[in-house]
């Protein structure tokens, strides 16, 4: 199987072509398709236009309104909800992370419980969406069950993303964003797509066995044990029980009923570095944190210590120069 080179450009128009076919309006299309782009530029390809597919065949089965109006409601002078009336999540996220980010400059804090919303793509967008305006920003949302809790057989929580972004002075944010199992299943989807195998510690098989094919893979193991199941969790209550959405097998699964609506919900915090410390102080501390960490003696087979996200950002400034790497597959379908 052969992979293609893209430039990014081409490949949002692709995307955006594919979305607006299948009745998404072009304003949101445009925003889909960056997110998606922005996953496979920084190497994340599990949640970058391999994705399109499935978001077409759920707006043509109904799943996903194509032309929504949202509508948010402050509940305090740091707080909102976020109603994002069964959109594109990754639409629903941006507009919700702006209101956010305009509530920490005035307020010095942004929470915003959303509801009704579908899957939203990589979580790195919207943090670094925050960190690009020198606001500190946090992501959460949750996902259908697929992950087997610590010491449990069967699946109860989702992969359950948490993402945050730190902004710096000369250097680029620094982003962590971070399934709570060992992997997103998206790597899984993905690995599918490519034909090859996987690590034997990503996934368990029907009946709990561990399995190096992506094609056996029914479940999910929480990274590091106790410590991925409890975050997990954390993620789960705030995304689910703290918005009044469903949480853990409760959540519609993304692949199956397509034409029935997710209602996810998400969790996003942003935070003004000025109400804490004085903005300059923070943005020169990072850069410092940042040059300190970089000077770290790196061990037996590490070139360099990097901070989180920067391995990911090195993608992009490789991806920008070469083009994006899509499999044949997902090129046949994106030019059908």
């Amino acid at each position: 199987m052969t992979d293609v080179q893209m430039s990014p450009q081409n490949l949002k128009k692709l995307v955006i072509e594919k979305l607006t076919d299948a009745s998404l309006v072009q304003e949101h299309a445009e925003v889909v398709a960056d997110v998606l782009v922005h996953a496979d530029l920084r190497g994340v390809s599990s949640h970058g236009v391999l994705r399109t597919e499935h978001y077409v065949r759920r707006l043509k089965e109904g799943s996903i309104n194509p032309n929504p109006l949202f509508s948010m409601k402050e509940t305090g002078p740091c707080s909102a909800t976020f109603d994002g009336d069964d959109g594109m999540g990754h639409v629903v996220m941006k507009e919700a992370m702006d209101q956010a980010i305009d509530m920490a400059r005035k307020n010095g804090i942004g929470t915003i419980g959303i509801v009704n919303s579908s899957h939203c793509g990589a979580l790195s967008y919207f943090v670094q969406q925050a960190a690009e305006e020198n606001i500190v920003g946090m992501a959460v949302t949750h996902t259908d069950n697929i992950v087997v809790p610590f010491g449990g057989a069967k699946p109860y929580f989702g992969t359950n993303p948490i993402a945050y972004g730190f902004p710096a002075r000369n250097h680029k944010p620094v982003v962590l964003d971070m399934a709570t199992s060992h992997v997103a299943f998206g790597k899984v989807l993905h690995a599918r797509e490519a034909g090859k195998d996987i690590p034997n510690n990503w996934g368990v098989d029907a009946s709990g066995q561990a399995t190096t094919n992506p094609h056996d893979v029914s479940y999910l193991l929480p990274f590091a044990g106790p410590k991925g199941y409890g975050l997990g969790m954390v993620v789960d209550i705030l995304s689910g029980v703290l918005t009044g959405s469903s949480f853990g097998p409760n959540i519609t699964k993304m692949y199956g009923d397509y034409d029935k609506k997710r209602k996810l919900g998400h969790f996003i915090m942003t935070i003004n570095p000025a109400m804490f410390t004085n903005v300059d102080d923070f943005l020169d501390s990072m850069d410092q944190m940042i040059d300190d960490i970089h000077q770290v003696e790196p061990a037996k087979g590490f070139e360099k210590v990097l901070v989180p996200g920067e391995p990911e950002q090195l993608k992009e400034e490789q991806a920008l120069r070469e083009g994006v790497t899509i499999t044949k597959t997902i090129n046949d379908y994106l030019m059908q």
